[in-house]
Formats: structure tokens, C-alpha cells, sequence
């Protein structure tokens, strides 16, 4: 049995992208994760010891997302999922990428790829 815990709205500034300009001046890039895991023991022990330390996982995944350029969303979103998959008491996770600022030559509000790891 998992439990859900969201965190939604995570902004990095990096330098991902096919193109030139995008690697040079780098864009936002908008992160939300989804993460699977049994929250009983930590109900029980009211310990955070005993669950999925949220705090650490953000900044984890910040560094990720900020460290070497990568040319494609789907290879972030996938190093972003190893990350979190780290966490001993994280059993599955799905990661939204965001790409509200995509080199694309038409009005739109966001490209989003979103992605769901498991340990199995």
C-alpha cells in the first residue's frame, strides 16, 4: 500500500535544450513530483526518520535539474526520477516536467512531459 505526497511548482533556471541559444542563456523550467510511499510508520512515530524527507528530495532534485545540460526533457525527467528512486522509503514516482518557455514558434502555455519510475 503507497500514500501520495505531492510537490508541485519546484522552479530551476538551467541550460537544457537542442539548440544553441537555449544551452547559452538557459530558461525556467518548472518540476512537480508525485512520490510513492507508506506514510504509516511515520503516522505512527510522528518521526522524520521514519518517512520521505521532502526537503532533502527538493533540493536533491534542484541540483540535479541545475547540474550538466542535457538536450532533451525526457533525459531531465528520467534523471530527476533516479534521484527521488534513491530514497530508501520512495517506491514509485512520477516527475512533470515543465517547459513553459520552449523554443516553439506558435502561442502556447506550457510543454509538460511527465514520466512514472517505479523500483520494480
Amino acid at each position: 500500500m503507497t500514500d501520495t505526497l505531492r510537490v508541485s511548482g519546484i522552479e530551476v533556471f538551467a541550460h537544457h535544450g537542442v539548440f544553441a541559444h537555449e544551452r547559452r542563456d538557459g530558461q525556467r523550467f518548472v518540476i512537480d513530483l508525485a512520490i510513492g510511499t507508506d506514510t504509516r510508520s511515520a503516522a505512527a512515530s510522528d518521526d522524520l526518520k521514519d518517512t520521505v524527507d521532502y526537503g532533502s528530495v527538493v533540493a536533491q532534485v534542484v541540483e540535479a535539474a541545475t547540474s550538466e545540460p542535457v538536450d532533451l526533457i525526457e533525459t531531465l525527467a528520467t534523471r530527476l526520477a533516479d534521484v527521488v528512486l534513491r530514497q530508501a522509503r520512495v517506491e514509485w514516482v512520477e516527475v512533470t516536467l515543465h517547459k513553459p518557455e520552449a523554443p516553439i514558434d506558435a502561442t502556447f502555455q506550457d510543454v509538460a512531459l511527465t514520466i512514472t519510475r517505479s523500483r520494480a
